[in-house]
């Protein structure tokens, strides 16, 4: 079967804040730039970002205390080598993006509006209203398409053409009618997202299903960090729809069914602006310990009322008209009702400070890059500081597009990919596409994300785990008796929605392996065996790989230490 051949200098897949970025920076040096992305890229999840974006700007602030409070929220697991580059160059980045055309809110004297977010020492994250994320994708997408960048959407990539420690591109198909082709290419970077859709409740748009880690994973290559999953503490309940941090920002207040302001307890000095993760703990466990409001008592308060109208309606616009349409409740007039929402993947594919992706812990894939949310940098850590997301995105999208162009122009190799690259992953396309086995896809996907928010939340337990563990073995053998009703080639979601699942059952197994190993509480990963911190066993980060049969292995590598010393983390 001859399939089309699509040769370009780099190929991008995923159109949010860090796949736009550096595909504007490759086409603007002047390379040919494709950028492939399941659905439009105005739809990219970058652009549900709401509070805001990061940077020491303010006489107050200093980039030496973003820095701090980075490595101190990443509960120090974070790589500070990293870190310092990201916080050095976050008000360039600002002034870059607004440079653009990027409108953030101005304070009365005509600055741009900073708001306080947990676990800062200062208020740093620029905003514009409570629509920050699309405001930035918007402006970085139209200056993508100015310098000539070749947007691709609806196309789905299902695989890496990857031989001798070499990336040459990637393998796709059409949504619109299933063609399979060939994207050819010296540079590949993955800007694919997070995974937060392995769990029942989660922030995360339909798309977010981790597709690039398991195929990453696939090709034995490694996945680093994966246990830690960021638990947003105030999702909409039921839904988990997300009611960002700028509703805390800006002085929100958090109570349980006996009208406790509970976060006294948890956090006595930054009370609801301590970091995510402890706040996320101190939700649930007010839940768990039948302090919950509600019939059900599975959800707290969040209270705006004594903010004002004229507050809400011009710094958290969106945030109100997101509480009436699903819950039905005006922030303006009455606590709204949240709970914790599994929102971001700390974890994600290896990759140096420049997004060279690691191929194990001492050697670099030649071709190959990811930035954003489903890179592993490591400037997250164990637990992501609220607006450092967008910031990461933004600066590691346009410095990796940077550090793609020194390589492509220094002379990686073109070499040429053959037809014969993509018939394994044809064949596995088609195997699911004429499935007649006996299991269903929503039945399997309900199973799994039920299952994973049981056993691998917000606590976990050395028997909740290895249960787990299990359960995504059976998964997996279920999932090759797969059927899919839908056998045509055009827009055939059933087929799309399998193989989605199958990534994601995939990289759960990485997810709970990291988990069981780490015997420790960092971060947003918290086992209920082991409390504390370990950082004589567990100052490190985890490598697992994953071998043809599906078994995993794991090694870890060291964490880059800097000007930050080891203290005791609170709030």
């Amino acid at each position: 079967m001859s399939i089309p051949i699509h040769k370009y200098d780099v190929v991008i897949v995923g159109a949010g804040l860090a796949g736009c970025a550096a595909a504007r920076e490759a086409a603007h040096a002047g390379l040919s730039v494709c950028v492939l992305t399941k659905l439009h890229p105005l739809r990219s999840h970058s652009g549900a970002a709401q509070g805001g974006i990061n940077a020491a700007l303010s006489a107050e602030d200093s980039i030496d205390l973003h820095e701090f409070d980075t490595v101190k929220g990443s509960d120090y697991l974070g790589d500070q080598d990293a870190i310092r580059l990201m916080c050095s160059k976050a008000p360039e980045t600002i002034r870059w993006a607004e440079k653009m055309g990027a409108v953030f809110s101005r304070n009365e004297e005509g600055k741009i509006a900073q708001r306080p977010f947990g676990g800062q020492s200062s208020p740093r994250a620029c905003y514009a209203k409570d629509r920050t994320g699309i405001t930035l994708l918007q402006t970085i997408y139209e200056q993508a398409h100015r310098d000539g960048v070749d947007f691709k959407d609806e196309y789905y990539v299902s695989d890496l053409i990857y031989e001798d420690g070499k990336v040459n591109g990637v393998f796709a198909y059409d949504l619109v009618d299933s063609k399979p082709m060939i994207f050819n290419a010296r540079a590949v970077m993955f800007a694919t997202g997070g995974y937060g859709r392995a769990f029942k409740i989660n922030s995360n748009a339909h798309a977010n299903t981790g597709d690039a880690l398991s195929i990453v994973a696939r090709h034995g290559l490694p996945l680093e960090d994966m246990e830690f999953v960021q638990f947003h503490p105030t999702g909409i309940a039921g839904s988990g729809v997300l009611i960002s941090e700028a509703a805390r920002g800006e002085g929100g207040i958090l109570y349980n069914s006996l009208g406790e302001r509970f976060m006294e307890k948890y956090a006595p000095n930054k009370l609801e602006l301590a970091s995510r993760d402890v706040v996320s703990r101190a939700i649930t466990q007010e839940i768990l310990e039948g302090r919950g409001c509600g019939e059900n008592k599975d959800h707290v308060h969040i209270d705006l009322t004594h903010l004002g109208a004229d507050l809400i309606n011009s710094k958290l616009p969106e945030l109100r008209d997101l509480a009436i349409t699903f819950l039905g409740q005006d922030m303006i007039e009455e606590p709204i009702s949240i709970a914790a929402t599994a929102h971001y993947s700390m974890g994600g594919i290896p990759c140096d400070v420049d997004g060279h992706v690691r191929k194990n812990t001492t050697e670099l894939v030649e071709g190959f890059y990811a930035a954003g949310e489903c890179a592993c940098v490591s400037v997250h850590g164990a637990n992501r500081l609220g607006a450092n997301s967008v910031l990461e995105a933004l600066f590691f999208g346009r410095h990796v597009g940077q550090s793609i162009v020194t390589d492509v122009k220094a002379g990686i190799e073109f070499k040429d990919a053959k037809t014969e690259d993509s018939s394994a992953a044809i064949a596995r396309l088609e195997k699911i596409r004429t499935s007649s086995g006996n299991e269903r896809v929503p039945a399997l996907r309900d199973e799994l994300q039920q299952s994973m928010t049981d056993n691998a939340g917000v606590f976990r337990t050395e028997e909740s785990l290895v249960k787990q563990k299990e359960i995504l073995k059976d998964l997996k053998t279920r999932f090759a008796d797969v059927r899919i009703d839908d056998d045509s080639k055009i827009y055939n979601t059933d087929l799309q929605e399998a193989v989605e699942l199958g990534h994601m059952i995939d990289f759960s197994a990485f997810i709970v392996e990291g988990a069981i190993l780490r015997k420790e509480s960092r971060g947003a990963h918290y086992r209920e065996e082991f409390q504390t911190r370990d950082d004589e066993n567990f100052l490190k980060h985890t490598m697992t790989y994953m071998d043809e049969n599906g078994e995993l292995s794991t090694e870890y590598m060291d964490v880059v230490l800097g000007n930050h010393e080891l203290a005791e983390r609170t709030y």
